[in-house]
């Protein structure tokens, strides 16, 4: 499976402050939780590359 390979596959995603000062994303579906753990700065890369991402669909469109 790849980045373009579709799925029709639901989950939910949440994202916000542990109390330890990380930032987590944590992701179920189908009974699988998956829970990942970031530093705030590793947490703003991946959010310029959400937004470069999103960027870049906007041209495809």
């Amino acid at each position: 499976m790849g980045i373009n390979s579709e799925r029709d596959i639901e989950a939910n995603m949440q994202i916000g402050p542990t109390d330890q000062g990380m930032v987590r994303i944590f992701i179920e579906s189908l009974g699988v939780e998956v829970p990942m753990d970031f530093e705030p700065e590793e947490a703003e890369e991946i959010a310029e590359e959400i937004l470069a991402a999103a960027a870049a669909a906007r041209v495809v469109k």
